[in-house]
């Protein structure tokens, strides 16, 4: 299983994100943890839904294995408000997610009297803007750290240097505003010269409205994820309702069962499956295939990769000795009925260096080391 992805799922305690959390990771393959000194974050991974990938299985009927693409989900435990200057656990734990390529906040968008929430009371836009904070803070410490670093090389009159500090203090002045880095509007240019920070403000972000097990098929009408859909759209975000009580009810089904269940209730997909989703969309992510008499396989990659570079996905060695990809479309492969019947039909094409991948392909990639 080929992981491409990796999500951090943040969120005050109470809102669900445990729940949650638990369901992903008796939903995937397999679930770990992160070796980090005594504060170990849970690591749930999952498998990539994908029909496509199935019915190449059908066509090809491998003698070895079908492999899906695969999401990874860190559970960032430990936020609550402080937690940048010590409170619970959460700074000790931002310290290592920061290599996770988006994050999934959990907000709590439901009532329930039972469940006591650490704030005192329903509000999810204060919830946000509590782990904004705390995000914002660990981020001002890490570049409060290279600013200091750069001061001191700056009297080489390294001219990179002197353009990393000038990005810096834009950065630092946002974050002292409580404002994401994602958000100032760096160039690329501007971005990757504090890249490698990996600063949490700087990632992509999506919202997880938690609704109640009753409002899951239809949510429209509930304030909160309505309150949260307007918040999320100032900085283009994209909102989903699950409900993290039902999805921990769906983990415990077999597949069949699972979907006659979400049938019941209305729903074409389960709240996990909407959420790996985003996660594509989120990061403009897109799948390939390899499909062949031993084994039948996803590969995920960034909308707007080359040939070369999505085979070297598979292994460095093809990309080095790439010569050309042999591709049919998905679409095409199915409405022929088989790869033979879609190259008599000429559909099967051969690309070189400079073609893009497109989602579907299905690739044989033609190499010499």
């Amino acid at each position: 299983m080929s992981t491409n992805l990796e999500v951090g799922i943040v969120g005050l305690p109470n809102v669900g994100k445990s729940t949650l959390f638990n369901a992903i990771t008796k939903a995937g393959a397999e679930a770990a943890n992160y070796p980090f000194c005594t504060i170990e974050p849970n690591v749930g991974v999952v498998d990539v839904p994908d029909e496509r990938l199935w019915k190449l299985t059908e066509m090809y009927k491998p003698k070895s294995r079908t492999i899906p693409a695969a999401m990874r989900f860190v559970d960032i435990a430990g936020l609550v408000k402080g937690a940048s200057k010590g409170e619970g656990l959460g700074n000790k734990f931002l310290s290592h997610i920061r290599q996770v390529d988006a994050v999934a906040q959990v907000v709590r968008c439901f009532e329930d009297e039972n469940i006591t929430h650490v704030e005192g009371g329903l509000d999810p836009l204060r919830d946000i803007e509590i782990i904004n904070t705390e995000l914002c803070l660990a981020d001002l410490e890490a570049v409060d750290k290279r600013i200091e670093r750069g001061q001191k090389l700056l009297k080489g009159g390294d001219k990179k240097i002197q353009a990393e500090l000038a990005v810096l203090a834009q950065v630092r002045e946002a974050l002292e505003e409580v404002n994401p880095a994602r958000r100032i509007g760096l160039s690329d240019d501007e971005a990757a010269l504090v890249k490698d920070l990996n600063l949490l403000t700087m990632k992509p972000v999506l919202f997880v409205a938690n609704v109640s097990e009753e409002e899951v098929a239809d949510f429209e009408g509930n304030p909160y994820v309505q309150a949260v859909k307007a918040y999320a759209a100032k900085e283009k975000a994209e909102v989903i309702a699950v409900s993290a009580k039902l999805e921990s009810e769906i983990a415990e089904l077999a597949d069949d069962e699972a979907k006659a269940f979400l049938a019941d209730l209305g729903l074409s997909e389960s709240g996990l499956d909407k959420l790996i989703k985003a996660g594509y969309t989120l990061l403009g992510l897109i799948n390939f295939f390899t499909a062949g008499e031993q084994e039948v396989r996803a590969w995920t990659i960034t909308r707007g990769t080359k040939a070369p570079q999505a085979a070297g996905k598979i292994h460095t060695d093809i990309e080095r000795g790439f010569i050309r990809a042999e591709i049919v479309a998905f679409e095409d492969l199915m409405n022929s009925g088989s790869h033979n019947a879609a190259r008599e039909k000429g559909l099967v094409r051969l690309e070189g260096k400079e073609y893009v991948m497109k989602d579907g392909d299905v690739t044989y990639f033609r190499f010499n080391v």
